[in-house]
């Protein structure tokens, strides 16, 4: 995983730890929402996802009017807008900006289609609006 966590740092222009938070929370957030499918499937598949998801959960939170903003509608849509939008939140507490979020997800999902293939991917990205759309523009 480290390799994978550099990479990410150097394309998104991040510290490899901000790197590793992220995908920790990624990974955590697919978990919650696919429990005992696809995504137990990836996380088993990338080696230390499990330990980013337990340092990303037990991280210090940080808040910043972005997040703390995004977090509160979060809570108010509720399902898997405000579940996104929670996640958005935590990500842009690390420090990311909205151009380093958009090539994160980038990073994380094309690695994550290596690991599991773009069908159980899409699985787990397809309810997510806005998604699918944003990592498969054409189809």
């Amino acid at each position: 995983m480290d390799q994978w966590i550099a990479h990410i740092a150097n394309s998104v222009g991040t510290d490899p730890a901000i790197a590793r938070l992220a995908v920790g929370h990624v990974f955590g957030f697919l978990l919650k929402r696919y429990p005992n499918g696809p995504a137990d499937e990836l996380i088993d598949g990338v080696p230390g996802s499990r330990a980013a998801i337990a340092e990303a959960e037990a991280a210090p939170r940080k808040k910043s009017l972005l997040s703390g903003v995004l977090g509160g509608m979060g809570g108010l849509m509720g399902g898997a807008k405000g579940d996104m939008l929670a996640l958005t939140s935590e990500l842009s507490a690390l420090g990311l900006s909205a151009d380093q979020l958009k090539r994160l997800a980038h990073e994380i999902f094309g690695g994550a289609e290596l690991v599991i293939g773009k069908e159980k991917l899409r699985v787990m990205t397809d309810p997510i609006p806005g998604l699918s759309q944003f990592l498969w523009p054409n189809g």
